[in-house]
């Protein structure tokens, strides 16, 4: 059982990868001695709770058979004085314990063609040992997948304490089985071990390697490439594409190599590649996730209550054209995914958009007075908050140019104070206000990340956290 501490936390980024991997995931050293301290206070926990299967059996002794019992298991209290997780370049994860001890407490019965008796008494163990290597690999659906190469428990001692009339007698005939258990529960101690093993692999193979992360797209975070085992550390290659909720297809690029820092400071280093990040843009647009509704233009020009005669300074055929000032409309529409690009120390969004400015007639129509076409360069500050990777986007530039006019030629550069403050007031604000729930990281339930860095580098982004568990 305790080994499932240790797949727990090989799984933790897995719910988020020959081809390049989009999300590349280090698990260190310092992951597995967390996961062997926590698994330690687990374990003690989850066999004080555990009912354990009796004991019986049946000894000859001269002239007389002695047919037993133990039931009603309870282990009071254990000690694991030694215990470790260890990586071996190659493989996988070597656990070891040493001299783990237990106390526990048990209803007992015996029976003899003499006498029959029962009672309750104390059984000490001592001297538990385990050593396991487990393999670390994926199947054919790109699961990650475990399983037990080698195996060996020793268990050097039982002491098994009666405290009723006979007990004499019952702990001299028990004294002969004493090798045995102890043989037994050793071979239990391995067949345990691979339970946890099967029920982990179960597990991560009935979890689908696609998961919607909301209305508009799905992630892939199958395994691409068999794990990479060294001496400080457990790599591991994702698919880490983002797919339209409308079509699985592949987007028009591919992932580019990346290497992670040789660091080991953290549990868990995670490397985002642009890769994956325009592969969500690509996705999100696709389905629409930058679609600007009615609704929200509506309320653009209601914040900024513009009419003609605003316009008239710039552009003077406009008051000619629209005698009265008449409420201007804006109809705002992106044109192509957003590009994301990755450098040292800074993130960069380009959007291309298109912008028809209306004047709003009398009767309810509308009347196209022109059209700009905007190419806008923003940077994205990045944080991690509540499990969620929060993106703010700031402006750095813009240029506008005239695509269509109906109200005469004119320099569309003249609109640039106008066009900032429209950016800056309105448009930026509101695409901030839609990526405010943030893109959830993979993190299992009851874990939470602590003290998560982010930084940047060309061509992708590594998080670096320590985690604690809540259980």
């Amino acid at each position: 059982m305790k080994v499932s501490i240790t797949f727990l936390i090989l799984g933790l980024f897995i719910l988020l990868l020959e081809a390049n991997p989009g999300i590349k995931v280090k698990i260190t050293q310092k992951a597995l001695d967390y996961g062997n301290q926590f698994g330690v206070e687990l374990v003690k926990q989850k066999l004080k709770e555990k009912t354990f299967e009796d004991w019986n059996g049946e000894s000859t002794y001269g002239f007389f058979a002695l047919n037993y019992a133990i039931s009603k298991i309870r282990i009071d209290n254990m000690e694991f004085p030694d215990t470790s997780l260890s990586l071996i370049s190659g493989t996988g994860i070597k656990l070891l314990v040493e001299n783990a001890s237990a106390i526990a407490t048990a209803d007992w019965s015996m029976e003899t063609w003499l006498f029959k008796d029962s009672g309750s008494g104390a059984v000490f163990i001592s001297g538990a040992n385990l050593t396991a290597i487990v393999k670390v690999s994926q199947n054919i659906f790109g699961h990650l997948k475990l399983s037990l190469e080698t195996c060996k428990g020793e268990v050097d001692d039982m002491d098994i304490k009666l405290n009723h009339s006979y007990r004499w007698l019952y702990a001299y005939s028990i004294a002969s089985l004493v090798t045995s258990l102890c043989s037994m529960l050793a071979t239990n101690l391995c067949q345990q071990v691979n339970f946890v093993i099967q029920k982990i692999n179960k597990d991560f193979s009935q979890y689908p390697v696609q998961a919607h992360i909301d209305n508009f797209a799905v992630i892939d975070y199958s395994l691409i490439n068999s794990s990479t085992i060294l001496e400080s550390s457990i790599n591991l290659d994702l698919k880490g594409t983002v797919y339209s909720v409308e079509e699985i297809t592949e987007p028009p690029f591919k992932p580019t190599p990346f290497v992670l820092l040789n660091e080991n400071n953290s549990m868990f280093y995670i490397g985002i590649s642009e890769y994956f990040l325009q592969s969500a843009s690509v996705a999100y647009y696709t389905s629409g996730a930058f679609t600007i509704s009615a609704e929200q233009e509506e309320m653009l020009a209601s914040y900024f209550k513009l009419t003609t005669d605003a316009l008239n300074s710039i552009i003077p055929t406009i008051s000619h054209i629209y005698a009265k000032p008449l409420p201007v409309i804006m109809n705002l529409r992106i044109i192509d995914a957003p590009v994301i690009s990755l450098h040292d120390n800074k993130s960069i969004l380009e959007f291309s958009a298109s912008m028809e400015v209306l004047a709003k007639m009398p009767n309810s129509t509308t009347e196209s007075m022109f059209t700009l076409n905007i190419t806008t360069r923003t940077h994205a500050d990045l944080i991690i908050f509540n499990q969620k990777l929060l993106t703010t986007l700031c402006l750095n530039s813009f240029y506008i140019s005239l695509a269509q006019s109906n109200v005469g030629f004119f320099e569309a550069s003249l609109l640039d104070n106008f066009m900032s403050y429209i950016l800056r007031i309105g448009i930026i604000p509101a695409a901030n206000f839609k990526l405010k729930d943030g893109f959830p990281l993979p993190v299992l339930d009851q874990i939470i990340l602590m003290k998560p860095s982010i930084r940047i580098y060309e061509g992708f982004l590594l998080i670096s956290t320590d985690i604690q568990s809540l259980r």
